[in-house]
């Protein structure tokens, strides 16, 4: 499947001509990928900082007006806007699939929530299956995933609950964990990090510390996920059959260190 967007936007906010029938169109909110794609986003000036034109001359960058004519010219929508998890997620998105006539509509809807769903336990196992848990976190992910299953009942909707993201700059319903196959430790991922650096690896984080960089009820249960920890296991993308390219934190790590 090719991520593709529109050359060129019309003045009525619909795509100026129908693509080929085996290409598809997929609109992005959050996006940072280097696709062909049409960004959902309430910044015009921000997503063209990410986006230049010189650098991406094909794709669509669209203000909260001309969403409606993305969505209802694409074959799926991707939605990441939760991501960080402080930011709430917001119903339009739904609103816009679910208002599009039938034979314009969306087929697929991929939302992105967090691992924080299940709260955090330096015991407990997690997978697809396990429950949600109570804190801060968990509340804001539920919160996402019932705004998600609101979204028609013949748009096939994936749920993808995201693990801790490493990167040098930082059919019917499927809830997928977006977390590697061998989850580690905040101080064995240090103690990785700081071989791959040929460095001593870092001093833990202080509570104290965590709390005053994120604020209140917010911090309080992000420090804890990150402090604490959850093992999450991607039980349902290793049924599917997904190739990791990374299975170790420590092979992560030197990928990303040597860009």
């Amino acid at each position: 499947m090719e991520l593709c967007g529109a050359t060129t936007f019309s003045p009525s906010l619909h795509f100026p001509q129908p693509f080929p029938e085996n290409q598809m169109t997929v609109s992005v909110t959050g996006a940072t990928d280097n696709h062909r794609v049409c960004v959902l986003t309430r910044s015009r000036s921000e997503a063209q900082l990410i986006f230049p034109v010189r650098d991406f001359p094909g794709i669509v960058i669209a203000e909260e007006a001309e969403w409606k004519g993305c969505i209802q010219g694409s074959n799926a929508v991707v939605n990441l806007a939760g991501m960080p998890i402080s930011t709430r997620w917001s119903p339009e998105v739904v609103d816009l699939i679910n208002d599009s006539p039938d034979e314009i509509r969306p087929s697929v809807l991929v939302s992105a929530t967090a691992v924080g769903y299940y709260g955090s336990s330096e015991t407990q196992v997690f997978n697809e299956q396990s429950p949600s848990g109570n804190d801060y976190l968990a509340e804001v992910c539920r919160e996402w995933e019932a705004t998600a299953l609101g979204v028609n009942k013949n748009v096939r909707l994936a749920l993808i609950r995201i693990g801790v993201v490493l990167g040098k700059d930082g059919g019917a319903l499927g809830v997928i964990n977006g977390t590697a196959p061998n989850p580690v430790r905040l101080g064995e991922m240090c103690e990785q990090l700081g071989s791959v650096l040929g460095r001593p690896s870092w001093l833990p984080v202080p509570d104290l510390a965590l709390k005053a960089v994120l604020g209140e009820e917010f911090a309080k249960s992000r420090s804890s996920q990150v402090l604490e920890g959850q093992k999450v296991l991607p039980a349902r993308a290793k049924e599917l059959g997904f190739t990791f390219r990374y299975t170790y934190v420590k092979d992560a790590l030197r990928a990303i260190m040597s860009q």
